[in-house]
């Protein structure tokens, strides 16, 4: 591994940390939709938009509690822009120009999976009741279609959940649900590599939180336990002397020495996601501990003691390299560091209501 970069952070503490600040997510977003890269802080148009980052926009903005009107205008643009990029069939086109045409045809990827997380999401939380509806609708145009990649099933399974605990007897979303949880498969008896893959490469967390949500939505306590076991598992493979090391762009694989680089933001946010849902499906404040590894993630409690947030922006760098950040910040870092602060927020609030004050 050679010799440590990493810097000691000062101590980091949940009731110093920020509130979700929208600021360089606006900044990216226009009458269109939300564009994918930027050039340090400034916006590539040449780069356009992609269903990816506008389903993460709508996700992220249907879970803020209470949204001023210009994040509700945002949440209804992300909506527009993902009911116009669905086939009749329920899949979705993935990546538009800035100059408005589409560069490839509806089909079952990640991003269908992930318009569904949105979508789901938005149709259980959305900031109106006419969003809520529009989303579902949406939601229910896609319900149907099954995916060949895990992910794809597994982000298509996290929108599921989500109407799900909107509505407990949606047929159609615990059928998905489901699916999802079987594509994934179950965890194998080494105890040196449980995963159901042969190698950890990007996601990773998201797995076993839609195993764990399936579990719990479906009253099947072998998915749920099977879930808790692989994430506990890979919070144990992510942590480096106390603090957490994501799996980084290039994977992990069993036998082969681990690197460290480039660890990305969103990577940091899905760990974050599916620690919480841990912690709330179990009521298990055990859970909180990783939950706050990967929020201090982002303000220097990683690898190089690197923060990962723009303070002036508002925004987060696109990855974590041996010499300190990638300092452009694209739509994705960013609204991984939104999701995250959201994160932080709720556990702020939760650990204040304990006798000893908890981690805050």
């Amino acid at each position: 591994m050679g010799l440590s970069l990493r810097l000691v952070p000062p101590p980091i503490r949940l009731n110093d940390l920020p509130a979700p600040r929208w600021d360089h997510v606006f900044r990216l977003s226009d009458d269109t939709g939300l564009l994918e890269h930027a050039r340090n802080a400034i916006a590539r148009r040449e780069h356009g938009y992609c269903v990816d980052d506008v389903s993460r926009g709508l996700l992220v903005a249907s879970r803020e509690p209470r949204p001023g009107p210009d994040l509700v205008r945002l949440a209804e643009r992300y909506l527009a822009f993902l009911t116009h990029a669905q086939g009749a069939d329920g899949a979705f086109r993935n990546r538009l120009s800035y100059d408005r045409r589409w560069l490839d045809e509806p089909s079952l990827g990640d991003w269908w999976g992930r318009a569904m997380w949105g979508l789901g999401t938005a149709a259980a939380r959305g900031p109106s009741a006419w969003i809520r509806r529009e989303a579902a609708n949406a939601f229910r145009q896609g319900v149907a279609c099954r995916a060949v990649w895990p992910r794809a099933m597994t982000f298509a399974g996290l929108g599921a959940a989500e109407v799900l605990r909107a509505d407990p007897h949606d047929r159609a979303a615990a059928d998905l649900l489901g699916d999802a949880a079987t594509a994934i498969g179950t965890p194998g008896p080494d105890p040196e590599w449980i995963w159901p893959e042969q190698e950890l490469t990007y996601a990773n967390p998201a797995l076993p939180e839609v195993v764990i949500a399936a579990g719990d939505l479906l009253g099947d306590e072998g998915l749920l336990t099977d879930g808790l076991r692989m994430l506990t598992w890979l919070c144990r493979m992510q942590e480096n002397d106390g603090h957490l090391s994501t799996v980084p762009v290039g994977g992990w694989r069993p036998g082969v020495p681990r690197h460290r680089y480039d660890q990305q933001p969103i990577e940091a946010a899905a760990t974050a996601d599916a620690c919480a849902t841990a912690a709330a499906v179990t009521g298990d404040d055990g859970w909180d501990a990783p939950l706050f590894q990967a929020i201090a993630w982002f303000f220097g409690d990683n690898d190089t003691g690197t923060v990962m947030s723009d303070n002036e922006t508002g925004g987060c760098y696109d990855g974590l390299k041996a010499n300190g950040p990638n300092v452009n910040q694209g739509a994705e870092s960013t609204l991984a560091l939104v999701s995250t602060l959201q994160h932080a927020r709720t556990l702020a609030s939760r650990s204040a209501t304990r006798p000893s004050g908890g981690l805050a």
